[in-house]
């Protein structure tokens, strides 16, 4: 196994995008000219279209992470407001 995961920047995905697209070779030789995994490329695809842009699945995939996170913060405050609720009425007694 190898020891540390590659990382790429934002260009070089949008390039190699590009490239899968535009080329008459096919993916898995795009992806071993690269140097990256087929569903990699694949998956940045997914993420890029033809032109370099962002896909509307990559879109509704950042919105969702948002989501989550915004969903994550939201029970934890109203865990709090739970527990701050019962003080209260326990002291009010």
């Amino acid at each position: 196994m190898s020891g540390k995961r590659k990382r790429y920047d934002e260009e070089f995905k949008k390039n190699a995008v590009k490239l899968s697209y535009a080329s008459v070779k096919t993916i898995r030789e795009i992806a071993s000219d690269l140097g990256v995994g087929e569903a990699v490329l694949y998956r940045w695809r997914q993420k890029y279209g033809p032109d370099g842009n962002k896909t509307r699945y990559a879109t509704l995939e950042e919105e969702n992470r948002a989501l989550q996170l915004e969903n994550a913060e939201l029970k934890m405050e109203r865990d709090m407001l739970k527990k701050a609720a019962a003080y209260f009425a326990k002291n009010q007694k």
